[in-house]
């Protein structure tokens, strides 16, 4: 499951930077190149995210490997909105993962089914 950790949160890392990166420095930017730029960041996502399906999906669910997708997914967006973005935190954000929190109790408190 580590390892499945482990390349999900790297992936995420990568998607954020091609989803969201291009907001703060690219603004006046082609839009051609902005989206070539995102795609290539994107394709060193996959090489990640593809991987760390698979290997999950050895011992976990769809489900829950998409819960787990997400908790990674907030956790990188955190760390990116505050260190990249100059962007604080909010109590909504913090709501939210208590959400997410949920979500994966309630996800990963099921056995997988194959």
């Amino acid at each position: 499951m580590l390892k499945t950790i482990a390349l999900l949160g790297i992936a995420n890392i990568f998607m954020t930077f091609a989803w969201y990166g291009h907001l703060k420095n690219f603004k006046s930017a082609p839009l051609w190149l902005v989206i070539l730029v995102s795609w290539s960041i994107a394709l060193i996502e996959y090489c990640f995210q593809v991987p760390a399906n698979r290997i999950g999906a050895q011992f976990m669910s769809l489900a829950q490997l998409k819960v787990l997708q997400e908790i990674l997914a907030m956790i990188v967006f955190a760390g990116f909105s505050v260190w990249y973005m100059q962007i604080p935190i909010t109590r909504n954000y913090i709501f939210a993962s208590m959400l997410l929190a949920g979500a994966a109790y309630l996800i990963f408190s099921e056995q997988p089914q194959k």
